[in-house]
């Protein structure tokens, strides 16, 4: 299994990074985790713009999902060999109805449906492709979704976006490769259930015996040094931050 990083940056694109999009591989099957802001142009670097197999996406803010308009727009009006057949996208209740109106203000003859092949996430274990995967929900201001993904007995478990949860402890609990969450500053940002600081990823990683920590999801108005100091100081394991098109075998 292979994880590529598309984008990082949390909240807003920074001058190095699109947001949050995740592309992981297995079995010639593309899997796409999220596509924030600048992630289209991004993905375009690593496969091609029709190559993608099936969307999880986390939750409906936009530096986790507003690309899916660019994507819709790629897909319904493909200027060879005809519209793209639909491809299944993962997420929350509701999404299908949140990318419309951040598209149109008003319905038209072009339907997402025609090209996004919609299924609503809920706490849950199913397939998609070659991979088994495990859903739960997280702690955040939106319905919000975590996600275990695993193949050939590797594991990859992706936080999205949420405060410190039992939940994701449980999710994540002897997975090979954790990227987590770690927008907030230890000691400076302090909102309950909405992002994870540098020490709490440290600390959601250690409770559940991950195997490696990448940090993701770090804002361009924060040091990711310090995070990553901050993670490192409750954790013992192999701890990273996120790079835009950095690769990860798990």
């Amino acid at each position: 299994m292979k994880l590529t990083v598309v984008g990082c940056s949390g909240s807003f694109p920074s001058v190095d990074s699109a947001c949050s999009s995740y592309l992981v591989e297995a079995d010639g099957f593309r899997l796409l985790l999220d596509m924030g802001n600048g992630a289209l142009g991004e993905l375009q670097r690593h496969i091609g713009l029709y190559d993608l197999d099936a969307i999880f996406l986390s939750h409906l803010h936009a530096d986790h999902c507003i690309d899916m308009c660019a994507y819709f727009v790629a897909r319904y009006y493909r200027h060879e060999g005809g519209r793209c057949a639909p491809i299944p996208v993962y997420g929350p209740e509701g999404t299908e109805q949140r990318l419309t109106t951040a598209y149109a203000d008003t319905p038209s003859a072009s339907s997402m449906s025609e090209v996004f092949d919609f299924h609503t996430v809920k706490p849950a274990s199913f397939d998609i492709g070659p991979f088994s995967v495990r859903t739960e929900k997280m702690r955040h201001p939106v319905e919000a979704y975590a996600i275990r993904v695993e193949h050939a007995g590797k594991s990859l478990t992706y936080s999205g976006d949420t405060g410190p949860s039992e939940h994701l402890d449980e999710l994540a609990t002897g997975t090979d490769l954790f990227l987590c969450e770690a927008a907030f500053t230890y000691g400076k940002e302090n909102i309950p259930d909405l992002h994870l600081n540098g020490r709490e990823a440290g600390e959601s990683a250690r409770r559940a015996d991950a195997g490696r920590l990448l940090l993701t999801h770090i804002p361009p108005w924060t040091d990711p040094q310090v995070n990553l100091a901050d993670a490192r100081a409750v954790y013992e394991g192999p701890t990273a931050l996120a790079a835009p098109g950095a690769t990860y075998e798990v």
